[in-house]
């Protein structure tokens, strides 16, 4: 997958430039509640237990400030990823103790087209190790900063 393909799984109306949460259920509610709010989840609960659930698997956070909470639900027909950014961080079990500052949340179905969640993970991976763009991605303050990060302009 390249960079640039993921900007068809970003909505705008899925994009906190100043999230509010200050714990790690407060962090998955918030964005969470983007997809809800915008239909693309049918059962909040069901994907929130979901990703409590994947959680306890291990934490999410990729260390250096930066979280992809992610799944497969039934409650959701598009994969679709969430951004949200908290200028606080937020404690989200991180292996190096960092607070985490970056969120990137991706659902999917359980059987997407073109079977693109895992490469859709690795990409926002390979692009979060990179520490300019993760300085950069900590200042965005609108959804078309956010795309053309990711892009790479």
């Amino acid at each position: 997958m390249q960079k640039h393909e993921l900007r068809d799984h970003l909505r705008k109306a899925l994009f906190i430039p100043s999230m509010k949460a200050r714990t790690k259920e407060q962090a998955l509610e918030e964005l969470l509640d983007l997809f809800v709010a915008e239909k693309y989840v049918k059962n909040k609960q069901l994907v929130l237990e979901m990703l409590k659930q994947r959680e306890l698997l291990g934490s999410t956070s990729l260390g250096k400030g930066v979280a992809v909470p992610h799944g497969r639900t039934t409650a959701t027909a598009d994969v679709i990823i969430a951004f949200g950014r908290s200028e606080k961080g937020v404690d989200f079990d991180a292996s190096d103790k960092n607070p985490v500052t970056l969120f990137f949340m991706v659902i999917a179905p359980h059987n997407d087209e073109g079977n693109i969640y895992l490469p859709i993970l690795g990409t926002l991976v390979i692009i979060l190790k990179d520490a300019k763009k993760r300085h950069a991605l900590n200042k965005v303050e609108t959804f078309e900063e956010l795309v053309a990060l990711i892009d790479g302009e």
